[in-house]
């Protein structure tokens, strides 16, 4: 490369961190580059949450995460707003069932409004059963937290990473990262698919995050893998809970969780497991046992409903209980580690964070004579209109009335609509993401035949993708 064409920022990581990053460094004048291992954005951790849009309320108090938390639920409920991308505003019920956890909630509330959440309200026994008729018995209280939400955690990294590739921003998927060289005025950076120089470089590689920064000369935290197994419900167990079920939390995690998702199901869980191997995202049958288990006193008759899915994820947990943030003026080098469970509601106040502080440090940010702002992204969630129910939609192009995936109401036209997107799938996964399909009840038992034909007609590698 001459000079004129080394990138002013390369970012590592495609999750929804590092396309946060992306979105918002594209607002200005600079040649960015976003490279990640997958052959997909939001392939790690940010594909396997539990979808909740927190609003901070149970952070630690005065944290680099509570103030990142708070800002970027704000920021994303209004993104999310414009892009298109599915929340629902359910509230949160975080129930006391026994006599110490309810001796917890008042410092759980003084936590709260020490967080700047102020609405939080406690909740008697009787109300909480007027509110939640299906809930087990021997819950004590609780505290209601009326603004958390859940949110489509696919939508929400590919209308950053949109956003970001329409404003210039250039991809390179299947790119692992295998050296970085610090050089006097470019950073030379070694991957599996070549080589790339950049100025500045952003560290957001999530459960690589502490290699990625061993390479900078780092060696502050460790990332510690913490496995996460989670139960997906048919969506006819969606009428037993209104709101988010939270339990008290403990200072190793914040425990397992009934929620509602924003496509029609009921989400058990997660496990919290710390493990070795950075990729074993494989369920198991004490894990899942487990979750029955805890489903069972929670909500008895979930147990009897039918479930649809069982997954897991891994959280880059580290040894340090706070986000893993630092930029570094000399080695033009921005660290963004660390980030727990949190990273999907804080990742557009992360990125404002960060864009801030590598301007700080001597990065030029320019803003762009004209932006486009955010992509209105096809709505994936079951509480809006889906193309299948509008009938002028239809009538202008009646592919979107042709259904492929009948347990999740997925349209031919939607399916077309991915494959030809900004940021297309490259695999069936990919496509499961965009549009749901093979996502439903039958996991493509009846539908994988017609998408993998609509895939290979549009030349996608990877077409052959069936129920997982």
């Amino acid at each position: 490369m001459t000079p004129a064409e080394i990138p002013d920022v390369a970012i590592i990581g495609a999750g929804v961190v590092g396309t946060a990053i992306a979105r918002t460094l594209a607002r200005y004048d600079l040649g960015i580059v976003l490279v990640d291992a997958a052959n997909d954005i939001g392939t790690g951790t940010t594909k396997a949450n539990t979808a909740i849009l927190h609003t901070g309320f149970d952070a630690v108090p005065g944290s680099l995460e509570s103030r990142l938390l708070r800002r970027g639920s704000a920021l994303l409920s209004s993104y999310a707003a414009q892009a298109g991308i599915p929340v629902e505003r359910t509230g949160a019920l975080l129930i006391a069932w026994t006599p110490e956890q309810l001796r917890a909630l008042p410092e759980i509330s003084d936590k709260a409004r020490q967080n700047g959440y102020a609405r939080i309200r406690p909740v008697s026994a009787a109300d909480l059963y007027q509110r939640e008729p299906h809930l087990g018995p021997g819950a004590l209280a609780a505290l209601e937290i009326p603004d958390e939400s859940i949110v489509c955690p696919w939508t929400t990294p590919l209308a950053y990473a949109t956003e970001a590739v329409r404003a210039g921003v250039r991809l390179r998927l299947g790119c692992l990262v295998t050296a970085v060289q610090a050089e006097d005025d470019a950073h030379l950076i070694r991957t599996s698919g070549g080589a790339l120089r950049s100025r500045w470089l952003v560290n957001a590689a999530g459960l690589g995050g502490d290699r990625v920064d061993a390479m900078l000369g780092g060696g502050g935290f460790t990332i510690r893998p913490r496995r996460g197994e989670l139960i997906v419900f048919d969506k006819l167990a969606r009428p037993l809970l209104g709101s988010i079920l939270l339990p008290v939390p403990t200072a190793q995690t914040k425990g397992v969780l009934v929620a509602p998702t924003v496509y029609g199901n009921v989400l058990l869980g997660p496990t919290a497991e710390d493990i070795e191997d950075r990729s074993d995202t494989a369920t198991t049958a004490a894990g899942l046992a487990a979750l029955l288990k805890a489903g069972a006193a929670i909500i008895p008759d979930l147990v009897g409903e039918q479930v649809t899915a069982t997954y897991a994820g891994l959280r880059a947990a580290t040894e340090h209980r706070d986000y893993q943030i630092r930029v570094d003026p000399g080695l033009r080098y921005a660290c963004v580690a660390g980030i727990r469970s949190t990273g999907l509601s804080a990742s557009l106040g992360i990125a404002e964070y960060v864009a801030d502080q590598m301007a700080g440090a001597g990065l030029p940010l320019k803003e762009r004579d004209a932006a486009a702002g955010p992509p209105v992204m096809p709505y994936i969630g079951q509480a809006g209109l889906r193309p299948y129910q509008d009938a002028p939609r239809i009538a202008a192009d009646p592919e979107y009335g042709r259904i492929v995936c009948h347990c999740e109401r997925v349209t031919r036209g939607e399916i077309r609509d991915a494959l030809s997107s900004t940021v297309p799938p490259a695999d069936a996964d990919g496509l499961r993401r965009r549009t749901r399909a093979m996502n439903g009840r039958c996991q493509g038992f009846y539908c994988a035949a017609a998408v993998s034909a609509m895939m290979t007609e549009s030349g996608m590698a990877g077409a052959r993708g069936g129920p997982s």
